[in-house]
């Protein structure tokens, strides 16, 4: 199965480092992209990304595979998703949202951002109108994102963390019934989460059915601190039909 992993906010491909060998072990063929202006090339056009070149990074990605795929989106990364399963519904087999955001037709980020008033990211973001991007204060990284992960993943994350692009959080969803309501969602809960709290997630799940529903006790970044599980977890999610 070819299996595409996107990252979320401030992240890059680097994050996945610890699930993309226990997927292939299992025999998937794994494609782990940098979103535009994220990882290696966060520099280029950063402000000036919006959420459609983020959607027509992937579907490039989608359109160079021999066969269908399963997306494995995390946080923020689930409305670039959702955007995917829109423009490529006929390539993909299902899109998994990990503790992402899994929005409706017209729905946005920032709105959630409001919602969800336990979360620790809503209370530390910072966000530069000069720019046009949004960071997460340091001294949140840890209770906010990797509550239950080693000092070392702590320590990688510090280093490789960028800001994020603010477009794509202000941009509302464009979803139609016919195609990406065709592409059958699946939803990993991480019942730990001080970024996404699960409460929020629960909302989402609840507004949006999903053909599967899984629980895992960790905290915002379970492909750090639970990676054998998040890999079984998707295996599984990748033989659903």
């Amino acid at each position: 199965m070819n299996i595409v992993l996107l990252h979320g906010s401030w992240h890059g491909a680097w994050c996945w480092h610890k699930v993309v060998p226990l997927l292939q072990a299992r025999g998937h063929q794994v494609h782990v992209p940098d979103l535009p202006a994220h990882g290696r090339h966060w520099r280029v056009a950063r402000g000036r990304t919006t959420l459609s070149a983020m959607a027509a990074h992937v579907c490039r990605v989608l359109d160079a595979l021999d066969g269908p795929a399963l997306i494995v989106a995390h946080s923020r990364g689930g409305i670039v998703a959702s955007t995917v399963a829109e423009q490529r519904h006929h390539k993909l087999v299902g899109v998994t949202y990990l503790a992402a955001y899994m929005l409706r037709h017209g729905e946005r980020v920032t709105d959630f951002f409001r919602q969800d008033k336990a979360s620790l990211v809503a209370r530390h973001i910072h966000v530069s109108r000069s720019t046009l991007t949004d960071h997460l204060a340091p001294e949140a990284y840890r209770p906010a994102l990797y509550a239950d992960c080693s000092d070392a993943d702590v320590a990688l994350a510090q280093a490789l963390l960028t800001p994020e692009p603010s477009l794509p959080a202000l941009t509302r969803l464009a979803l139609t019934a016919p195609r990406y309501g065709s592409v059958p969602r699946h939803y990993i809960e991480l019942t730990q989460d001080r970024a996404v709290t699960i409460e929020l997630q629960r909302k989402m799940i609840a507004a949006s059915p999903c053909a599967t529903v899984s629980s895992i006790e960790a905290s915002h970044s379970a492909y750090f601190s639970q990676p054998q599980r998040l890999a079984d977890t998707v295996h599984q999610i990748a033989g659903f039909r």
